[in-house]
């Protein structure tokens, strides 16, 4: 079917209108997002100056020294056993953190879900408590939870229980339950999006086909709700691998994560380089696995629907 002149020009001045309106998010993005990468890129080729910032020089040395570092006297190439121990370190905290939150996040969404309608907003009110506070503050509330002379500490001590304060602060696991407790709202939400769309008949079919309660969540709601799975994953996954400001507050200095380490770089270890060139490997790890968590989105969805 063919245009008129007058549709044809209607056509042609809607679409310029649309990249018009659109033109504006175009540059906040382009300022925002894509330049600070592209000068990260380009710094992660260069050589670092003696007192911080860049020379510009070419160099692999940033990329280089990911993986392997130079002996000082025989400059010879070792393989960098402290870097592989944070990306190890920060990989399956991250993990694990998902994972915790979902255990404790799951039920807790279900619960919220199925509540009667005129008592959801209340609870969904108290999950999202946390989000007004900043993010310091509740990572500082943490630390005067388990520190020495915290709570647990004090009550436990109180009661006969031990003898000496367990030292949980500045260890791994204070790390990862300061993570868990921070992200945790990011997996109750999209979880109780989900299951508040699911059709609790099917569960009754389940049960009157006699199926237990394991092969009836395994089998019926597990599938049915991935999705909210997948989006809490992918809420929490990813700033718990580029977390900094609870690694650096419950972890100490010696044990960090990769946000750490890449700000240690662009302050005193004045390798401006190597930080930058860390900043692109975490975003390319984190990029991998978005994309594993949206292939693992649609085989859920796929299934699903067949």
């Amino acid at each position: 079917m063919t245009m008129s002149p007058a549709e044809e020009a209607a056509l042609r001045q809607s679409d310029r209108n649309g990249w018009l309106l659109v033109t504006p998010a175009l540059v906040v993005l382009g300022l925002a997002a894509i330049l600070p990468l592209i000068v990260m890129l380009v710094y992660s080729f260069l050589t670092p100056g003696q007192f911080g910032n860049v020379e510009w020089q070419f160099s692999w040395d940033g990329w280089i020294s990911i993986l392997f570092q130079r002996d000082i006297f025989e400059g010879t190439l070792g393989l960098a056993d402290a870097h592989l121990t944070i990306f190890w370190r920060s990989l399956w905290l991250s993990v694990v953190t998902t994972l915790l939150a979902f255990v404790i996040g799951f039920p807790t969404a279900w619960f919220i879900a199925t509540r009667p309608p005129s008592e959801r907003p209340i609870w969904l009110f108290l999950v999202t408590i946390p989000f007004w506070t900043n993010l310091l503050i509740r990572t500082f509330a943490i630390l005067e939870v388990i520190r020495s002379e915290g709570l647990i500490n004090t009550t436990l001590l109180n009661m006969g229980i031990i003898s000496e304060p367990i030292q949980m602060l500045y260890t791994d696991g204070a790390v990862l339950a300061g993570m868990a407790y921070v992200y945790l709202p990011l997996m109750v939400l999209p979880l109780y999006a989900a299951i508040d769309r699911f059709d609790m008949r099917m569960l009754e079919a389940a049960y009157d086909l006699y199926a237990s309660r394991w092969q009836a969540l395994r089998r019926v709601i597990l599938p049915i709700v991935s999705p909210g799975i997948v989006a809490g994953s992918i809420l929490v996954f990813v700033p718990s691998l580029g977390a900094y400001v609870t690694p650096r507050v419950l972890g100490g200095g010696k044990n960090m994560m990769i946000g750490n380490f890449i700000e240690l770089q662009f302050g005193q270890g004045r390798n401006w380089p190597l930080g930058a060139a860390l900043s692109m490997t975490l975003l390319v790890i984190v990029t991998v696995a978005l994309l594993f968590y949206v292939r693992a989105a649609n085989r859920g969805a796929s299934s699903s629907h067949g």
